[in-house]
């Protein structure tokens, strides 16, 4: 092939089961709804926040905040090739950095600022990094980012405050990725 060739290069085959991405600020309901929509739907679930402690994929510790500095780049190249099969639901507060092509359904998750509070408290979250969440959540720094890194089309954007409101948004995206597996058999 010369290097004036306008052939496109390959692209990886089609997915037959879609990647997931449940975003949202935490103590919104990520972890409970992609391990339910996970279970469900027969996807993989993947736990960012999880993923980078346990491969080192961080700068350092923030002793402050209690929290890992995230090493964007790492965690794209570590998980650039388990995204490509597709079947993923994948979990994390920060959705910007994770590329565009990587996902067939975002999924923002929103709660009233009282129940972050509580969920984040009885997590035992020190108080700085409560507030610091909390002003993310009424600020919508996490649905605003989405928003501005994916396709609208593409995006969903949940309550999740009640048992009953996540229950409800499991349903929706499993109907989701039954609809994406039998549109792309």
């Amino acid at each position: 092939m010369s290097s004036d060739d306008s052939t496109p290069p390959p692209t990886s085959p089609a997915r037959s089961s879609p990647n997931i991405l449940i975003t949202g600020t935490p103590g919104t309901g990520k972890t409970t709804a992609a391990g339910m929509v996970a279970d469900a739907a027969g996807l993989e679930l993947v736990t960012v926040g999880d993923l980078i402690k346990q491969r080192n994929l961080h700068d350092g510790y923030d002793e402050e905040f209690d929290t890992y500095w995230l090493n964007e780049d790492k965690v794209v190249d570590e998980m650039e090739d388990m995204m490509a099969g597709g079947g993923m639901c994948i979990d994390f507060h920060t959705c910007g950095f994770f590329p565009e092509r990587w996902f067939d359904l975002v999924v923002i998750l929103r709660a009233d600022t009282q129940q972050v509070y509580d969920r984040l408290k009885s997590r035992g979250y020190k108080q700085n990094k409560i507030e610091e969440n909390l002003e993310c959540e009424i600020m919508q720094v996490v649905a605003d980012d989405a928003r501005e890194s994916y396709k609208p089309e593409i995006i969903m954007e949940l309550t999740s405050n009640t048992v009953e409101e996540m229950e409800s948004n499991v349903e929706k995206i499993v109907a989701f990725v039954n609809e994406f597996r039998s549109s792309h058999q």
